[in-house]
């Protein structure tokens, strides 16, 4: 049977639901070799999927493990993102929503290249625990309204397989393949409503904003489809979103925006995001939402729900504080104002420093990362401090420092961008 879906797939033709259950529930339990799964995977990537194909692929991926029972809460909401610098973004709106009556079950993902994972974020403070019994899960969302937690093994086991496959068979920039390996585990996760942040840009998967809207669209389809409230926020990831890049940096500038300080771009789309997974969790109106979302932040009811839940988990939150071994200054060798930041490249740099991992195996330092001096739109004199790299591993700058630099584009002229882009689905 997995030859003639192969030859059907090949020529461009539409699989059946029963084709691809077939295909997902032989496929996780070995019985479909790699190789016919590359094929397969590799035919998809040329010739694409109709609606029905993705919704299918969705549904039986998720069917593939264990869903998480959220059916004891009334107003439940997920927020996910596809990855950025510096996006430390779920430590703030999840806190933030929490005070205003939506539980927010939340399990996330670690940092793999480039970009950070909030689990890492949250294991830079000493003492937090990222796993949890279900019974304690439950338990903490009906007490405080959140929990934060790593993705449990048993969520959507044929997307972690055929992901796998997909990384090293040069078949991950596949829009129907991105959209159902991201819905099947946020079904699978069980909430009721859900904001997706499409990240778009230098330090993000969908490099221009036509890709991004056309992945927003299918991912917003299937979670209307399978009954999940799905709005999708599409947000500038040309430049790296605060100015902390690194684990324990991101969770200081988090808890300086939960106090309603910190940068001004990382604050509009945390408001936003907070808004929107308000306002259609209490259905309520979007310029209603953000007077609530703005009064818990002025408040100060945001910031001490995050302590709460570190607290709760186990945190010590005074020891994201630590001093890094090694610090060093990039001055700019240019006049002007900073036009563009290759945000990948910056990534790589706070990578590079010890913030991220290569492989699974690679020990993180909480300390590392970079904390930017100058951004987009600044004017800068030569001499003037660009950023701060810090690390606890790396003592030996210059390289480093050299490929941050290499990452700044310089203008006579003041760039204008926006940071927010667009929103796909109903508010």
């Amino acid at each position: 049977m997995i030859y003639d879906i192969l030859e059907k797939k090949k020529n461009g033709l539409e699989l059946t639901s029963d084709e691809i259950k077939y295909v997902v529930d032989n496929y996780t339990n070995n019985s479909i070799p790699d190789y016919q799964m590359s094929a397969l995977l590799m035919a998809i990537c040329i010739n694409g999927m109709t609606d029905n194909e993705i919704f299918s692929l969705t549904k039986h991926m998720t069917d593939s493990g264990n869903k998480m029972d959220l059916s004891m809460f009334e107003k439940t909401v997920d927020k996910h993102s596809t990855g950025g610098v510096g996006d430390k973004t779920t430590l703030i709106v999840g806190p933030i929503v929490a005070c205003l009556g939506c539980k927010v079950a939340k399990m996330s993902g670690r940092a793999l290249g480039y970009t950070g994972g909030t689990v890492d974020k949250l294991e830079s403070i000493d003492g937090f625990k990222v796993k949890l019994s279900q019974e304690d899960f439950i338990s903490q969302i009906n007490n405080i309204n959140i929990a934060l937690i790593s993705q449990t093994e048993n969520i959507a086991p044929a997307d972690k397989k055929i992901y796998a496959l997909r990384d090293v068979t040069a078949t991950v920039e596949s829009i129907p393949l991105i959209a159902s390996s991201i819905m099947s585990k946020k079904i699978a996760s069980g909430a009721k409503n859900l904001v997706i942040d499409v990240k778009v840009g230098s330090g993000a998967f969908m490099k221009n904003k036509e890709s991004a809207t056309l992945l927003a669209d299918k991912m917003v389809k299937i979670g209307n489809n399978s009954g999940i409230n799905t709005v999708a926020v599409l947000t500038n990831m040309d430049i790296p979103l605060g100015n902390n890049i690194g684990n324990a940096l991101e969770v200081q500038e988090a808890l300086k925006v939960l106090n309603n300080e910190g940068p001004n771009d990382l604050k509009e789309v945390c408001i936003v995001l907070a808004a929107i997974m308000n306002a259609i969790t209490n259905s309520i109106s979007y310029n209603e939402s953000v007077k609530q979302v703005m009064h818990v932040l002025e408040t100060g009811q945001a910031y001490n729900k995050f302590l709460e839940l570190v607290k709760l988990q186990g945190g010590n939150i005074e020891s994201i504080y630590k001093e890094p071994l090694y610090k060093y200054e990039v001055m700019a060798d240019n006049e002007g104002y900073i036009a563009s930041m290759n945000a990948e490249s910056i990534g790589k740099v706070s990578g590079s420093l010890g913030a991220g991992r290569m492989t699974k195996e690679d020990e993180i330092d909480y300390t590392a990362g970079i904390v930017l001096r100058r951004k987009t739109g600044d004017y800068v004199n030569k001499g003037d401090v660009l950023a701060t790299l810090y690390s606890s591993k790396i003592n030996n700058f210059e390289e480093i420092s050299k490929k941050f630099s290499e990452s700044i584009g310089f203008s006579s002229e003041k760039p204008d961008y926006k940071l927010i882009l667009g929103v796909v689905g109903k508010i």
